[in-house]
């Protein structure tokens, strides 16, 4: 484990792997918003975040290759929701630290990876988790990559809530209250455009 003055190395991964169902089954992170896919917006705020930035997706995997990073897919079918994503993401990782958001936030917090590992080392834990006005928001994360094991068991068990999986490992919940509005999801056709004349 490092220590709180030796610089963490972080691998960010935008998850844009789920299924779309609330917006007609389209892939959320191609939708445009503001004249740009909702994935090159996440691109943009997270990747100077990072050290390592990649790109998990289940479809359409040039069209995200065009952002930039290197592209992957779950290591499960189906698409078995973010947590799947995230284990996919704790073996591509080059570095020992893996942040990750979601693909339909697009004014996900400039500080979102700063804050996380600061709660994370205060509080020694193993996942550090974004919770805003009360509410938490599992998929911003940062996890140590040796949780790949314990999350593998977890999935080959049939366990697809991140939180209860949280909840068996050591976890910071870190506070973003300030900026709650960041976290938004862009769910469905109807929030994306209100998100957009909101401008």
């Amino acid at each position: 484990m490092s220590s709180p003055m030796e610089p963490a190395r972080i691998t960010g991964v935008i998850l844009a792997g789920g299924r779309g169902q609330r917006m007609g089954g389209v892939d959320k992170g191609l939708v445009d918003f503001r004249g740009r896919p909702l994935a090159a917006w996440a691109v943009e705020r997270f990747g100077p975040q990072v050290d390592e930035l990649l790109i998990n997706a289940n479809r359409n995997a040039r069209r995200y290759a065009a952002f930039g990073p290197p592209v992957f897919g779950d290591d499960l079918e189906d698409f078995p929701g973010p947590l799947a994503g995230l284990h996919a993401a704790l073996g591509h990782a080059a570095h020992p630290l893996v942040a990750t958001v979601p693909c339909d936030s697009p004014l996900l917090p400039l500080d979102l990876v700063a804050r996380l590992l600061a709660g994370l080392r205060e509080h020694d834990a193993e996942v550090a988790v974004a919770r805003a006005l009360g509410r938490g928001q599992p998929v911003f994360c940062l996890c140590r990559r040796e949780l790949r094991a314990s999350l593998g068991a977890y999935l080959a068990g049939g366990g697809r809530a991140m939180e209860r999986w949280f909840a068996a490992q050591r976890v910071a919940w870190v506070d973003f209250d300030d900026c709650a509005e960041g976290f938004h999801n862009l769910n469905t056709a109807a929030e994306l455009d209100e998100a957009a004349r909101a401008g």
